[in-house]
């Protein structure tokens, strides 16, 4: 049909009237919604207020540690015979940017891709190899945010009744190639015997159990070190005195899905409970309670160091209590503040070989803190990291190697047991007692050089000081 020019001017004219009303009107109700959510802001206090920037300002007044690659990076392609170049704290890219160092796995889509597995339980290199498998920056869960202020929960208020009890912690143990042998070789109880006061003499002791428990399983593909310990291991440690130990961490699988179950029953046949694995996601979240001097004690064991997604615990499937973010975490030790005495979170994390935490320890353990724990633990950097306490509650953000493969990077060798005397109302009191791991053996030190490892770690720590006792109180 034909149509004039000026009948199509004239009907253009009245689409852009139409549209132009419609316009308007569209305009009009964002405007009223406006009105009505500032409204309801000016009435309800004016935001989040003082608690929902906490984590912020708490990092703010701390130093901050730089980060180079994905996590774990650092230095862990090298062989400890190599120079290690530590970022100081506030120094550094950001803790989102990544690179790969030589010799290191990396995550590409879940997946690793990097150097082969022995396949064997054992090290291809042992006296150089000082890397480990897993990442801090892997197939991660979508970010939450942590300025939430329904983030943080107020322990109930409860009066101290003079009660304490002493909880010690030390970091990695490894119960699988050289040490393996060496236990063979020099008796199951060699590892622990100079440091056995130290275990036997605190209410309880725990641990990172850093591999399988197993005669069976199948080798984890495209991984540097593969570990896998025979069950004859275990009375050992329970002899020693650990009372509990944390499954999550970037080896637990290194023999499967049948490797981590087989872990769980044979800790559990020589009356050892663990936490942070599990036959589903609610097993591996769930806290390992024990109690002590009358009261009750919640363990939680999570990773940041993950190698692939299939090793994160879900509803359907076996795994490790992972927390990329610190979402379900939050809402296990919200449950469990109700119900315990005192939390205690041991979380594998961080860069190895890195003398200060990343950014996402500092977040992760102020998130904890908020939920509701009295004391985070961390491991996986191999070496001794800092302290610091916010709100009250102390950071350890990492305890080294306890008994572990020896290797050239001497400052692995560095180690010591942590005490932490707590009373009912979660105050903790901490003392680190310095030693150093020979042949996989670690020992008291005494005397100077005692002072100078006591002096180094307060050096890397945030407004923490240690006296010459081992001592550590807040600046």
């Amino acid at each position: 049909m034909y149509v004039s020019r000026q009948e199509a001017r004239s009907g253009e004219r009245k689409r852009r009237s139409r549209r132009f009303k419609r316009l308007m009107i569209w305009n009009g109700i964002m405007l009223a919604a406006i009105l009505v959510m500032a409204a309801v802001f000016l009435t309800t206090g004016g935001g989040l207020g003082s608690s929902g920037n906490s984590n912020t300002e708490a990092e703010a007044s701390g130093q901050t540690a730089g980060q180079q690659g994905i996590d774990p990076a650092g230095n862990a392609g090298q062989s400890g015979g190599e120079a290690e170049q530590n970022d100081p704290p506030g120094k550094g890219p950001a803790d989102d940017q990544q690179s790969v160092p030589p010799g290191q796995d990396k995550v590409v889509d879940g997946a690793l891709s990097g150097n082969a597995s022995t396949g064997d339980g054992s090290e291809s290199s042992e006296s150089t190899a000082d890397g480990e498998s897993g990442t801090d920056s892997g197939p991660a869960l979508p970010a939450q945010d942590t300025s939430s202020p329904d983030l943080e929960v107020s322990a109930p208020q409860v009066e101290d009744d003079g009660t304490k009890v002493r909880l010690a912690f030390v970091g990695d143990i490894l119960l699988a190639a050289s040490v393996e042998k060496l236990m063979r070789n020099k008796g199951m109880d060699y590892p622990y015997q100079k440091a056995l006061p130290y275990l036997q003499e605190p209410d309880l002791t725990a641990a990172n159990l850093e591999n399988p428990i197993t005669t069976r399983g199948v080798p984890a593909e495209d991984k540097q070190y593969v570990f896998k310990g025979h069950p004859d291991l275990v009375p050992s440690l329970v002899d020693a005195g650990f009372d509990v130990v944390s499954l999550a961490n970037n080896h637990t699988l290194d023999q499967g899905v049948e490797g981590l179950l087989d872990t769980i029953d044979h800790l559990r046949d020589a009356g050892l409970p663990n936490m942070g694995g599990g036959r589903n996601d609610t097993e591996a979240f769930a806290p390992a309670v024990l109690e002590a001097k009358g009261l009750s004690i919640a363990y939680f064991g999570v990773t940041r160091v993950v190698p692939v997604g299939e090793w994160k615990a879900d509803k359907n499937r076996a795994g490790v209590a992972e927390s990329y973010d610190s979402t379900r975490a939050v809402a296990a030790i919200k449950r469990a503040r109700a119900e315990h005495d005192l939390i205690v979170v041991m979380v594998h994390w961080g860069e190895e070989k890195k003398d200060f935490p990343v950014d996402t320890q500092k977040r992760l353990a102020r998130d904890y803190i908020d939920a509701g724990a009295d004391l985070v633990i961390g491991s996986h950097p191999h070496v001794l990291q800092g302290f610091e306490q916010y709100k009250g509650k102390w950071i350890a953000y990492s305890l080294g190697n306890f008994i572990f493969n020896m290797t050239n990077t001497l400052k692995t060798r560095d180690t010591g047991v942590l005490d932490a005397v707590c009373s009912r109302s979660g105050h903790c009191e901490l003392q680190l007692h310095p030693m150093k791991a020979e042949n996989s053996q670690p020992a008291p030190l005494e005397g100077e050089e005692a002072r100078k490892l006591l002096k180094w770690v307060e050096s890397i720590s945030f407004n923490a000081a240690i006296d010459e006792n081992g001592r550590i109180s807040a600046k």
